[in-house]
């Protein structure tokens, strides 16, 4: 009777693990958690996110500090482990702060894009804006990457990674925004990466649920 139990409980354990999705989040310090706890960083903060929810998933901290868009290229093949069902692309905030140029960190996202669609692997590609002190060119040409090719690739797409520290339709207050983020201006502190992470939740459902349909 105990062999027969043991058997089933392994069977069970066994189907549960064959159902998690892995989610490999590739990203730059605001994905790696720079500046905080290791508890208080995005990976940890959304991992308990998705667990409230019901999610069976594992999030894999794939976030390097001052990488760009070039470096996320480099990793991505890497990254694509074999047991790495999903991923969330969150780059290119290191590309604005050196002034880099679109049309390469464009190149860059589409190269990491389509090593993910060799893999199998579905994305939520998270945008980045660039702030108006470079042009309304370079600022035009930026903007246009994400949505362009979350449409060209059919990937999950939420706009900006910080979407979750301005309330919608409400204009942006400075102030306020300060109080999500660390001394440095550039990184949430804990309670902002709370907030990102309830923006940022449920496009990753949404991932979560086409991964599982792509098994």
């Amino acid at each position: 009777m105990r062999k027969a139990l043991a058997g089933i409980l392994m069977i069970c354990a066994s189907m549960a693990q064959a159902e998690e999705v892995v989610i490999a989040a590739l990203g730059d310090s605001l994905t790696q958690g720079y500046g905080l706890p290791q508890e208080d960083g995005f990976v940890p903060q959304l991992q308990d996110w998705l667990e409230g929810e019901g999610a069976d998933v594992r999030l894999i901290n794939a976030g390097v500090s001052g990488d760009t868009t070039a470096g996320g290229l480099s990793r991505v093949g890497w990254t694509l482990e074999p047991e790495v069902d999903a991923m969330i692309v969150a780059l290119g905030g290191n590309d604005l702060l050196r002034g880099l140029d679109p049309a390469q960190a464009r190149s860059n996202i589409d190269g990491i894009l389509q090593a993910a669609e060799a893999a199998d692997v579905e994305v939520l590609l998270i945008g980045m804006q660039a702030p108006g002190n470079f042009g309304a060119d370079y600022k035009a040409q930026f903007d246009a990457i994400y949505p362009e090719l979350a449409k060209a690739y059919g990937t999950v797409y939420l706009e900006s990674f910080f979407a979750g520290l301005v309330d919608e339709g409400m204009p942006i207050d400075p102030a306020a925004l300060r109080a999500w983020f660390q001394a440095d201006g550039i990184h949430p502190n804990a309670e902002g990466v709370a907030r990102i992470v309830e923006a940022v939740g449920p496009q990753v459902l949404t991932l979560i649920a086409q991964a599982q349909s792509n098994e």
